[in-house]
């Protein structure tokens, strides 16, 4: 085998591989060998047959098959012998002259090609133990448990049926029974019989609920609301609809009594006992608060910290998917670039960035990773399929099926936790203190990070692309 440095150009590298056609002719005689032992031909007993009878029958397909073999061998070994480390699948060009191909398959010629593609920079890992950063911190007050409470009795909150000719008002019970209709048609999934409704829980269409206050048991009425525009039905999307609905039953809610035996009803002993549940659920979620937004402020000082070339081919896989994200958004909501004072060249130029950024980060985490030592176990993988199936209840069967049955899935859930574990890593390396904040406060900046984090929350204006995607 030849190899002749082509390009070294930057992070772009390329490579003509020969591999002359005598090596080709002793591993299809080989193959043609191995072939002869297991093939059956009628009039030749298993394992006696011919090797020239068998390159006669199905030499061109076994040649076929050797110089695809010979191909990933001759670039593997190019690639380990120079120690080179592609950042994607080299681009692997071949001759398409017919003659040539034809040469090749026969023996006549040697196999020639190139292989093109960009090396993973290389990237000191560098040290963060000056670094500064903030940990943002909540502490969980009687406030927040009781709000819990209030919320939870609600949810557990029990109802008087009122036969007096009561009308409904907002926050009360009714039972109802419907049918929904768009351009004078009935609709698939548009009626049901004998639903409890609380009018105020926004459980149905806006404006649906309102328009029953003030009906009373046996009313019938007629509730016209408009699909919002990014309904999960498309056919339903953004339509008028009107719902002939009838009031069976009216019911006013009453008033809990937040004492032992509320709490003996959710299972646990005390009221005592199920505050100190709803405290110790309340401090996990802002746990995991406090985490979301250290997470987001580690990933901004390594993009600040790491600059170096990037490779092209994987900012603009990136910049791709995140356009088009852009672009079906912008069709579904019928917005242009104009609406926003922008142009679609100034918005590629933002959205450019983000690709770089997130390229950049996925990078600096994968060395850092590698340097750490950071590896997933069996069990996280296994935790995050269980959470990944949780997402589709009723469903969850075909969901471990379809991760056990694709590798590049479980490869998609294996990202997140590599992530989430480097970031850990670079948090137990760097200077950090607790700043303590109100939970309004942190959610704020929460809301502020995830305008920023997914363009699909983005609007590809001016404004909103200041607010470019980091992730």
């Amino acid at each position: 085998m030849e190899v002749t440095e082509v390009l070294n150009e930057g992070l772009k590298r390329e490579y003509k591989i020969v591999v002359p056609a005598a090596t080709l002719e002793q591993n299809l005689a080989d193959k043609l060998v191995e072939v002869a032992r297991t093939i059956s031909i009628p009039g030749f007993r298993p394992g006696k047959v011919p090797v020239a009878h068998v390159k006669k029958m199905h030499g061109k397909n076994a040649m076929a098959e050797v110089v695809q073999q010979a191909i990933e061998t001759a670039t593997s070994q190019t690639l380990q012998e120079r120690d080179l480390k592609p950042a994607y699948q080299p681009e692997i060009n071949l001759t398409e002259d017919e003659k040539e191909i034809n040469d090749i398959i026969d023996g006549k010629a040697d196999l020639s090609y190139t292989i093109a593609f960009e090396v993973i920079p290389n990237i000191d890992v560098k040290d963060l133990s000056k670094a500064k950063i903030e940990k943002h911190v909540v502490e969980v007050e009687d406030a927040h448990i009781d709000e819990a409470l209030e919320n939870l009795s609600a949810q557990y909150k029990d109802y008087d049926e009122e036969d007096n000719g009561k009308k409904a008002k907002d926050g009360d019970r009714v039972t109802i029974s419907f049918v929904g209709r768009v351009d004078g048609e009935e609709f698939e999934g548009g009626s049901a019989t004998d639903v409890p409704l609380v009018i105020g829980s926004n459980s149905f269409i806006p404006g649906f609920e309102e328009q029953l206050i003030g009906q009373k048991k046996d009313a019938e009425t007629v509730v016209k609301v408009d699909f919002p525009a990014d309904y999960q039905v498309d056919t339903l999307a953004g339509k008028p609809a009107e719902f002939t609905v009838t009031v069976s039953q009216v019911c006013s809610p009453k008033d809990v009594a937040m004492d032992d035996e509320f709490a003996k009803k959710l299972g646990l002993e005390s009221m005592e006992q199920l505050r100190e549940t709803i405290s110790g659920r309340i401090g996990e979620e802002y746990g995991q608060m406090t985490a979301a937004k250290l997470k987001r402020d580690i990933l901004d000082l390594l993009d600040k910290e790491y600059q170096f070339e990037l490779p092209t081919r994987l900012v603009d896989g990136e910049f791709d998917q995140i356009w088009k994200t852009l672009n079906e958004q912008m069709e579904k909501e019928d917005k242009t670039f104009a609406d926003e004072d922008t142009t679609e060249d100034e918005a590629k130029a933002e959205y450019k960035k983000i690709a770089e950024r997130r390229v950049r980060l996925g990078l600096v985490l994968g060395t850092i990773g590698e340097e750490a030592k950071v590896n997933i176990t069996e069990q996280e993988l296994e935790a995050a399929l269980m959470d990944r199936a949780r997402q589709f209840p009723g469903q969850e069967q075909q969901v471990f099926e379809f991760y056990k049955k694709n590798p590049d899935a479980m490869v998609e859930l294996r990202g997140p936790i590599f992530e989430t574990k480097v970031v850990e890593h670079v948090a137990g390396t760097i200077d950090m203190t607790e700043k303590k904040m109100s939970r309004e406060d942190l959610m704020k900046v929460l809301e502020a990070d995830d305008e920023e984090d997914s363009p699909t929350k983005k609007k590809p204006a001016k404004k909103a692309a200041k607010k470019a995607a980091k992730k």
